[in-house]
């Protein structure tokens, strides 16, 4: 991308220092800096505050893009784009066919303050900004903006950082990214914006327990309350998050829901796996207790798969149960952990050893939050998209094997597509087998040895990397016992590689791999949640979209091979 990139436009909300890093950005990379801003000042001849006061924002806006034309014919340039020039596609498609697209976030309140002490600085205020309630403006204004700002290409967060510091990162960021962003000039306009958007069948989960809808959309969070609304809930709805999610998203879930009239407030639990526990529980019911949470009032989980669970295990025990809607915000949370019902904390011993099957009201997947995730945890979560290709669906293989990339860089059509692709197969197979006592334990491909080694390792390994290196082991199991084709095996080794997912502990960094214990994680095995009459239910692939499960595996079998994929 840098040899053929002459041109990076920083997007985002005002306060977010874009002017600022463009001229840091530009010195770095021994190019000039441009700002539409003040080349509509100079277009106009007055101040942005006056142009709007004389002529409305519309005459702004027709300039703005005029500026922003001008700026991209010019190479080598650095471009500080207005906090509203993504709002209009033509903008959007301009910056992509002409160079790299880099949105620089911060939270609201950041923000504000940032914006309260430019004033006091005698700098003028952003006429749309304006008002009693700068907080509450901005949060409005921002969420609004939020689904378009997802769409760059990388999002830098300026939050705790100086502007030295969010330069390097976007100098990085440029160095770092490769040719595929100049081969996809489509890439900043909405799912529903392109010439061959389709109207998207409603996806509905059809349980023995509860039927419910998933909303899959990029932008989907800001419907959240009108969402929940639609699916019959009304009173107050808590959002639970963790403390990562929660500064990012947390704004627009509760703006939106106290448009729709819900009471809400939110929670934030620890982040990580390792806090998926009864103690952490009990600090969420301490905060419903005393925000007197009744019987009728909603429970929000917002965040990845560990959010999910334990918000489902605390609905499902709270007051006997209340109602549950599940907001995920990660790959691997939309294509499996949110749907289902499924909902546990973890045991010192192993992995949701302590759970239930409660079924949410009402999921909602916005898939424009993955855009601010860390590159690790996309990768983390495409393991189960390409488990369930394995065990159920063939054309999706070979569409993750052709277009690997556009769903690591979130190509935001293709990821709507694949998101609801998977809620899609996963709701077919919960329809058939709510409570995992038949089919549903095809699921599980993986997932036997894959969980016994997050328990090994004190849950410092991503679920997806313990499930790729567990689907490596079932494929390894399966093949000797005669199952799985030996191309088979190799194909998936391929495709994991490709997504940058580990095959075995050499893959993984050296400390990580020091944790895994072979007897540990065999000790783990023996406690899974499938052992029936004593064997473990091994799921095996006699070819792709065929799995069958097999509980006569020699246990001296497994050994051998969890010593070699560990060693």
């Amino acid at each position: 991308m840098t040899e053929s990139c002459r041109r990076v436009f920083l997007t985002g909300f005002s306060g977010t220092g874009k002017s600022t890093v463009a001229a840091l950005v530009a010195d770095a990379l021994g190019w000039r800096a441009l700002d539409t801003d003040q080349m509509v000042e100079e277009a106009a001849g007055t101040s942005i505050p006056e142009l709007f006061e004389r002529e409305g924002e519309t005459r702004f806006r027709e300039l703005e893009a005029e500026a922003l034309r001008q700026a991209a014919a010019q190479d080598d340039a650095v471009v500080a784009t207005g906090g509203g020039a993504v709002l209009a596609q033509e903008n959007r498609r301009l910056m992509a066919e002409s160079g790299f697209v880099v949105c620089l976030e911060a939270g609201a309140a950041v923000i504000s303050k940032r914006l309260h002490e430019a004033r006091d600085a005698g700098k003028p205020v952003r006429p749309l900004l304006a008002g009693p309630d700068p907080v509450a403006r901005t949060t409005e204004f921002k969420a609004s903006r939020q689904r378009f700002y997802a769409l760059a290409d990388a999002i830098v967060d300026t939050d705790g950082r100086s502007a030295e510091q969010v330069a390097e990162a976007v100098v990085e960021a440029l160095r770092a990214a490769g040719s595929w962003f100049a081969s996809h000039p489509e890439r900043l306009l909405l799912p529903d914006e392109r010439p061959d958007a389709e109207a998207a069948e409603p996806l509905v989960v059809e349980a023995a327990s509860r039927s419910y809808p998933v909303v899959v959309e990029w932008g989907a969070l800001d419907r959240l309350g009108e969402l929940l609304r639609e699916a019959g809930l009304e009173g107050a709805a808590y959002v639970i998050s963790d403390t990562s999610v929660l500064p990012r998203h947390g704004d627009r879930a509760l703006l939106s829901l106290r448009e729709a009239g819900f009471e809400s407030d939110a929670f934030a639990i620890p982040a990580g796996e390792a806090h998926k526990t009864l103690e952490t529980a009990a600090t969420v019911y301490d905060w419903l207790v005393a925000h007197r949470a009744e019987r009728g009032h909603a429970l929000v989980a917002l965040g990845g798969g560990v959010v999910g669970d334990l918000t489902g295990f605390v609905a499902a025990t709270y007051l006997r149960g209340v109602p549950f809607v599940q907001a995920p915000t990660t790959l691997l949370a939309m294509a499996d952990a949110a749907i289902g019902g499924k909902v546990a904390v973890d045991h010192a011993k192993g992995k949701n050893l302590i759970g239930a099957f409660y079924q949410p009201r009402l999921v909602v997947e916005d898939v424009s939050t993955l855009k601010t995730l860390p590159r690790s945890t996309v990768v983390s979560g495409s393991a189960e998209i390409i488990k369930h290709a394995l065990i159920l669906d063939p054309q999706l293989l070979s569409d993750l094997e052709e277009r690997a990339d556009d769903l690591l860089y979130l190509e935001p059509a293709f990821t709507v597509d694949i998101v609801r692709r998977n809620v899609a197969i996963k709701a077919s197979v919960v329809a058939e087998d709510e409570r995992d006592t038949g089919r549903r334990a095809i699921l599980n491909y993986g997932h036997t040895i894959g969980h016994a080694i997050e328990a090994a390792a004190g849950y410092g390994i991503s679920h997806g990397e313990a499930d790729a290196i567990g689907m490596m082991a079932a494929a390894q199991i399966g093949k000797r016992l005669g199952v799985t084709p030996p191309a088979l095996v190799e194909r998936q080794r391929a495709l994991l590689e490709r997504f940058g997912l580990p095959t075995s502990a050499s893959s993984l960094e050296t400390t990580q791999a020091q944790k895994l214990d072979p007897e540990a994680i065999l000790a783990a095995v023996a406690l899974d949640k499938k052992v029936s009459a004593g064997s473990v239910r091994w799921v095996l692939l006699e070819d792709v979209g065929r799995a069958v499960i097999r509980s006569d595996v020699p246990p001296e079998l497994v050994r051998e091979v969890v010593e070699e994929v560990m060693g």
